[in-house]
């Protein structure tokens, strides 16, 4: 009777963890498999794979195979169940895709808001996909194939994979893919404000990332450094720039204990805009400030109290790489040196290509008789001719 029980206190948590993780995971792909409609203006159809098309209502619901078409000045929202919202504009055909966590663009204009911690998403634009992470994106696919692709908040990860091409895009920048040169073109600097003037975001209900759009409204105008130039200046610098690296990281830390995760990773962001030189260290300080990690004080030698989570870590690394692409590799490294034991959970964080890297596609040359050289002829194997001794 004691050996079952003690089983039972055995089995009965290791069940429970299994029942809490995989669920999750499995939740997690679903949960962009289906989607409500909550906003129809106009004529907006749903477009049954082996039905005729029928006029939209809310609350209808939208799975793989369906698609939703919207006509000539009409608009319509989507909200799936971890509460990522699509919306579609004018002239517009989009489909769950049959793919996890993937939903796709036939053509037409689009706004994209995946919160922050859901899993992700990938949307497929012609040959275009984007991969996001906690992110609100807008774009639009023309008859044509030109496809525009343009970062409100966050980052995401462009993909032209028929010839291998990828690219990092960053809040306000635009980038544009066009099927006559076959290339993603480099990314553009946009003004944020303007964007937010397209029905997409103006005729709906505000967005839950409408703060974060601020905040990247702000950086982009340079008025969200306000408090670390204070910071700056309280210790003896005359600004941000010529700050000593020791003042500018006494100021950064001097904020980061004081702000929650989300606050941290908007600082980060900022400060390695401002301080490239310092990228690296600004992550560890950042992980290090006020945050124990796993098992580990700040020194690394006492016992920690209380850990910082994987997320708050992944936030911290990901902030930082988007602000300065060209210092992933330096940037991970600080990260895992600063916090060991999340080795496994800094290197989930996947970096987007920094560069515009092209595949070029291989073309065997013809050869000239004029310029061609025989390839040498092993002493074992002695050439043969064609006529007698």
């Amino acid at each position: 009777m004691n050996i079952r029980c003690r089983f039972i206190l055995f089995v009965a948590p290791v069940a429970l963890a299994l029942a809490s993780w995989l669920p999750n995971n499995t939740v997690a792909a679903a949960e962009l498999q289906e989607a409500q409609v909550t906003q129809v203006v106009q004529d907006v159809k749903v477009v049954p794979s082996n039905a005729a098309p029928r006029p939209a209502a809310v609350k209808d619901t939208v799975r793989p195979g369906t698609a939703v078409q919207t006509g000539t000045q009409s608009r319509s929202e989507l909200t799936f169940k971890d509460k990522t919202i699509t919306r579609l504009g004018e002239k517009t055909i989009f489909s769950v895709g049959q793919g996890a966590r993937t939903i796709e663009l036939g053509s037409g204009q689009f706004l994209l808001y995946v919160p922050k911690n859901a899993g992700g998403a990938k949307i497929k634009m012609g040959a275009v996909t984007a991969a996001i992470t906690g992110t609100t994106v807008m774009g639009n696919v023309t008859p044509s194939g030109i496809v525009e692709f343009t970062v409100l908040e966050g980052s995401a990860c462009i993909h032209l994979d028929q010839v291998g091409q990828a690219l990092s895009v960053q809040a306000g920048q635009k980038i544009v893919y066009d099927p006559v040169a076959n290339r993603l073109e480099d990314p553009v600097d946009v003004d944020i404000q303007q964007q937010l003037s397209s029905p997409l975001v103006s005729d709906f209900r505000r967005l839950p990332s409408a703060g974060m759009i601020d905040e990247a409204i702000h950086n982009q105008r340079g008025m969200a450094n306000d408090d670390l130039a204070r910071a700056v200046s309280a210790a003896g610098a005359g600004s941000i720039e010529t700050a000593g690296p020791e003042q500018f990281l006494g100021a950064f830390n001097s904020l980061v204990v004081r702000y929650g995760p989300r606050e941290a990773c908007a600082l980060v962001a900022r400060a390695v805009r401002a301080r490239p030189d310092l990228a690296d260290r600004i992550v560890v300080a950042a992980l290090t400030a006020g945050h124990p990690v796993r098992g580990y004080s700040k020194d690394f030698k006492q016992p920690a109290g209380k850990e910082i989570p994987c997320d708050s870590v992944q936030c911290i690394v990901q902030a930082a790489i988007n602000a300065d692409p060209s210092a992933a590799q330096e940037i991970m490294d600080a990260a895992i040196a600063a916090a060991p034991m999340l080795r496994e959970c800094i290197q989930a964080v996947t970096p987007c290509p920094t560069h515009n890297a092209f595949v070029q596609p291989y073309i065997i040359a013809p050869i000239d008789p004029a310029n061609f050289v025989p390839p040498p002829v092993s002493p074992e194997q002695p050439p043969t001719t064609s006529g007698g001794d």
